[in-house]
């Protein structure tokens, strides 16, 4: 079992690893970086992880947990609290990660996309397909993060910092919390749908 310091010394690794790797991407982020911007020796975050990819496995693991929780937060209160600047960490490093085309990257989103479906179930929202809603809405909240570049030069602020974040999930709120479309609307467009299906 490991001491105390061990564990300290093991979340700081992790810590800077994630830091690093939402900044660099995991390539660009050597083992020799990371145990350096976690203050310990290379020798050591060998000990505790191996190698990178070990690592890398540790931090998908905590991130995934760590941002799992504040969503699971959200549900079961139905309020958010205080943005904690290390959410904002945790959303670039699963960003950079889900996007890099690895199998760990495929396995995060399928996993999201589990507990979407178990976050759907819990709801009264209706869904002929909902492996297809929370694919797809798990799509569309990550568009926002994926085109950081774009939305910051469109909004002419970093929408990855405050207060263009902010700014950013302000407008995500008022998008959901208002039909774009109404339900004549949406019944045409299911019905072409359907007749684009059946030709």
């Amino acid at each position: 079992m490991s001491s105390g310091s061990d564990l300290t010394a093991r979340a700081r690794i992790r810590e800077a690893a994630i830091a690093l790797f939402a900044e660099r991407g995991v390539a660009s982020a050597s083992i020799r970086d990371i145990a350096q911007a976690a203050g310990v020796s290379s020798g050591l975050l060998r000990h505790h992880f191996g190698s990178k990819e070990g690592l890398r496995d540790a931090c998908d693991e905590w991130a995934m947990s760590r941002v799992v929780q504040i969503q699971m937060r959200f549900t079961e209160l139905g309020t958010f609290g205080p943005i904690d600047p290390e959410f904002l960490v945790l959303q670039r490093y699963l960003v950079r990660s889900l996007m890099d085309g690895s199998p760990r990257g495929m396995a995060m989103f399928t996993q999201a996309v589990e507990h979407g479906e178990q976050w759907l179930a819990g709801t009264s929202l209706q869904s002929a397909d909902p492996r297809a809603f929370a694919a797809v809405l798990g799509a569309m909240k990550l568009g926002m993060f994926v085109m950081r570049d774009q939305l910051t030069a469109v909004l002419g602020e970093d929408a990855g910092e405050l207060p263009g974040y902010l700014r950013m999930i302000r407008a995500s709120v008022e998008i959901f919390t208002q039909p774009l479309l109404t339900r004549e609307q949406a019944d045409q467009a299911l019905k072409a749908l359907d007749r684009l299906g059946d030709s």
